[in-house]
């Protein structure tokens, strides 16, 4: 699993970094989703969630798990706090 927030500019060694790209990279070839696909995907995941809940960026994390049949993008999400001016 990686963390979603520091793939999009947090700071991270170049360590953690190219562990994540490779991830990136690796579930990509065990699914028909584009790398640009499923990057859009996260970042729409997070930009809706932002809207709604503060989230603990340490704890973000998303895996593809992928069997013969299906794949399912399977996340970790901790929220910190519910926001309390969003409207419905």
């Amino acid at each position: 699993m990686f963390d979603l927030r520091r793939l999009w500019g947090g700071k991270r060694g170049s360590r953690e970094q190219a562990k994540e790209r490779l991830q990136l990279i690796l579930i990509h070839d065990r699914s028909s989703l584009s790398p640009e696909l499923l990057d859009l995907i996260k970042q729409r995941i997070l930009s809706v969630l932002n809207e709604f809940v503060e989230i603990d960026e340490q704890g973000l994390a998303i895996d593809l798990e992928q069997t013969e049949e299906t794949s399912a993008l399977i996340t970790n999400i901790p929220i910190k706090a519910v926001r309390r001016n969003v409207r419905a």
